[in-house]
């Protein structure tokens, strides 16, 4: 029996399409700037998970590398973060709190929930979702999180469609 096992070689790197900040500074720095006042008042390790989500969702895998090592960081524990793909099935590891924000975060990203014909008067985030997160947080709160929620989108339309590379990514950088 041999203790030396083969090296594995995984696939290369795939460069970044467009480096968009290096092109469009001044839009990349009010990106930073919204997204430093977005996320004023709210709990870092919530915040954390809503823009992990939202990454899951879009497929940022530059965002999801940032926002995995940010959130190990403000202390969120590793189970969570892995069940955050499963949140629905996996509801016994976050608080109600954490639901209403991660269903949220689902509606808003996806904003497929409904039309403007639908029976609640809902539109694309349906009603139901909208009040119980406003069973949680107050207005001032959930405006801030609504405003991460859509912030993320933003980075996510970004990372994906410029092919961010992740991978390089230390807590404490800027984006």
């Amino acid at each position: 029996m041999s203790t030396h096992e083969e090296p594995v070689t995984y696939a290369p790197e795939q460069p970044a399409r467009l480096r968009w900040a290096q092109h469009a500074p001044e839009v990349y720095k009010a990106m930073i700037q919204l997204d430093a006042v977005a996320n004023q008042g709210l709990d870092p390790r919530l915040r954390e998970l809503v823009k992990i989500r939202a990454s899951q969702i879009n497929h940022c895998a530059r965002c999801l590398d940032m926002h995995s090592k940010d959130a190990l960081a403000a202390g969120e524990s590793v189970e969570r973060i892995v069940q955050l793909g499963a949140w629905e099935e996996s509801r016994h590891f976050y608080t109600e709190k954490e639901l209403a924000a991660l269903e949220l975060t689902d509606a808003i990203t996806v904003l497929t929930g409904g039309t403007s014909q639908t029976k609640s008067g809902g539109g694309f985030v349906p009603d139901e979702v909208y009040e119980r997160a406003a069973k949680h947080f107050d207005e001032a709160e959930l405006s801030r999180l609504i405003a991460a929620i859509a912030v993320i989108n933003a980075w996510n339309r970004f990372g994906v469609s410029t092919r961010t590379p992740p991978g390089h990514y230390h807590p404490g950088q800027h984006k």
